[in-house]
């Protein structure tokens, strides 16, 4: 179980506030206003922000003292962050070792990787060879490799068209079952939330309150919602 308790994230006059537990194999949506602080939450759960008060907490020990790489947490960006001169094989490698000194075994990890998120043949192609979703794919794989217990998503297939993000959160959401992983997704589209989480966190006006049902949040949204979505297809 990941739990933030009484955490505040103070950055130059920007407060946000966080109290609430997610369980351990949950796919929870993260929504809200651009600027509410979504990302920054995101930020500080990897230990890339520090939190003025309170503790972050994983199986019921506490992470905030942890640096992020010793922190059980794999986060994936928009951009994927994929190393231009690699190939999609090396990129993928990184997620087991910095230094790409493979073993036969780890190689062999990499190949079934690849292969899981559909990049069968194309472990040779650097990232301008591929596709935006076959990138993604890429940054996939090496999140899977990492085999870290908590999935941390901002936001990563916002620049696919609706089809192709659709198959990437449904791979997802496979991904998570089958590891076991505990999923936090940033997302501005209400139909991404009611696609891979079951329940959402709303971020806004300085709190990122505690999780609940998607479908109910997007039913009977609070004002704040319904004024930063808009009129919206569920």
């Amino acid at each position: 179980m990941l739990t933030l308790e009484d955490i505040r994230i103070e950055m130059d006059g920007f407060q946000l506030t966080a109290d609430f537990a997610v369980a351990q194999g949950a796919c929870v949506g993260v929504i809200g206003p651009s600027g509410a602080g979504k990302s920054t939450l995101l930020g500080a759960v990897a230990g890339f922000i520090p939190i003025a008060s309170g503790d972050i907490r994983w199986q019921g020990k506490s992470i905030s003292g942890l640096a992020p790489a010793d922190r059980p947490i794999s986060l994936l960006f928009q951009d994927n962050n994929l190393f231009p001169h690699l190939t999609a094989e090396q990129n993928v490698g990184l997620g087991l070792r910095p230094d790409l000194r493979l073993s036969s075994h780890q190689k062999e990890q990499v190949a079934r990787a690849l292969d899981r998120v559909g990049l069968r043949g194309l472990a040779a192609r650097k990232p301008a060879a591929l596709s935006g979703g076959q990138q993604s794919r890429v940054a996939l794989a090496r999140m899977l490799l990492r085999g870290k217990p908590l999935m941390l998503l901002d936001e990563p297939f916002s620049a696919l068209g609706p089809a192709l993000k659709a198959e990437m959160l449904d791979l997802v959401k496979e991904l998570v079952v089958e590891t076991g992983a505990t999923l936090l997704m940033v997302t501005h589209d209400p139909q991404d939330a009611v696609r891979i989480a079951g329940e959402t966190v709303l971020v806004a006006e300085g709190v990122a309150y505690s999780p609940v049902d998607t479908q109910a949040l997007f039913a009977d949204p609070p004002q704040i919602l319904k004024d930063y979505l808009g009129v919206f297809p569920l």
